[in-house]
């Protein structure tokens, strides 16, 4: 296989993890109302599954990008 393929392939998967993370922070500073580590740390089921829809909505919106 191609190294250059590789690098790319590899570029573009640090990109994709740098731009999920840089928008769950966006998302986070725009809900100041709620504090999402420290609802996750209480067990609250309903913020874990709204972070878990989150990450794969911006993965499925990075990922279209980034293709």
């Amino acid at each position: 296989m191609d190294p250059t393929i590789l690098g790319l392939n590899l570029v573009y998967a640090v990109l994709g993890v740098v731009l999920m993370w840089v928008s769950y922070r966006v998302f986070d500073r725009l809900t100041p109302q709620v504090n999402f580590p420290e609802e996750l740390k209480r067990g609250n089921v309903a913020v874990a599954i709204f972070v878990g829809s989150l990450f794969i909505a911006i993965a499925l919106v990075v990922g279209h990008a980034l293709n």
